[in-house]
């Protein structure tokens, strides 16, 4: 099987994961975007299920220390394919954040208050049922057990995981295939991107050796805890 019909057949997979979910959820689903290219990728699977349009409410977790071309970007693509953005997030801390004063120096805590009990609050409110992730098994070890659809408690929810089966090459692909645009500091040399204190820039440390090379070392430890706690 060439490299293009092994992609052919995790985007057929793909939509019939994302179709089985809308069967389940319907309306009472969202789907996940950071303005990072997996999350785009997820992003246009869910466009192209809809026929071009995206009926769902799209979530952007922003801590206020977002590298502001990704939130450039996010918000182009917003306009662009015409849907609307839910931005989620502690608007008191992220504004603390924005002016250099963060939750804690510990990762795990940062991440809590920054990204995790916001995006707890947002499915509640909303009364989500199922939320789409762009998620990789192959991006973190601790991802490496995770399941097409994965039941979360709190609040009670599904994740729905299109790619969890694809590598970074197949995303890179896939954009190129569609011609998708993408956000500008990939072609700097970022290859994964977070909150920019938990983004070295690419050259300034060791060369990565990973896709996440280039993320806080602290932040990576603790991401079984982080993920336990219900990040993605």
């Amino acid at each position: 099987m060439t490299t293009g019909q092994q992609l052919i057949k995790k985007i057929e997979v793909a939509l019939a994961l994302l179709e089985d979910a809308r069967t389940r959820h319907g309306g009472r689903m969202a789907v996940a975007f950071s303005g990072g290219k997996d999350s785009l990728v997820a992003l246009h699977l869910v466009r192209t299920m809809h026929g071009g349009d995206i009926p769902l409410p799209v979530l952007s977790i922003d801590t206020g220390v977002k590298f502001p071309e990704v939130t450039a970007f996010r918000d182009r693509i917003a306009q662009e394919w015409g849907f609307g953005l839910h931005i989620v997030q502690d608007e008191t801390w992220a504004e603390m954040a924005a002016a250099g004063s963060m939750p804690s120096p510990n990762s795990l805590e940062c991440c809590r208050v920054l990204k995790v009990a916001p995006l707890r609050n947002a499915i509640s409110e909303l009364g989500l049922s199922a939320l789409i992730t762009g998620i990789r098994r192959d991006e973190h070890e601790t991802r490496r057990d995770e399941t097409h659809v994965s039941v979360r408690e709190h609040p009670p929810h599904e994740r729905i995981h299109p790619l969890l089966d694809f590598t970074e090459a197949n995303v890179w692909e896939y954009i190129r295939t569609f011609e998708l645009p993408y956000a500008p500091l990939y072609d700097r040399g970022y290859r994964s991107l977070s909150c920019m204190p938990c983004t070295a820039a690419p050259g300034a440390e060791d060369p990565a050796a990973t896709e996440r090379g280039d993320r806080a070392p602290d932040k990576e430890s603790v991401m079984a805890q982080l993920r336990a706690l219900g990040y993605f």
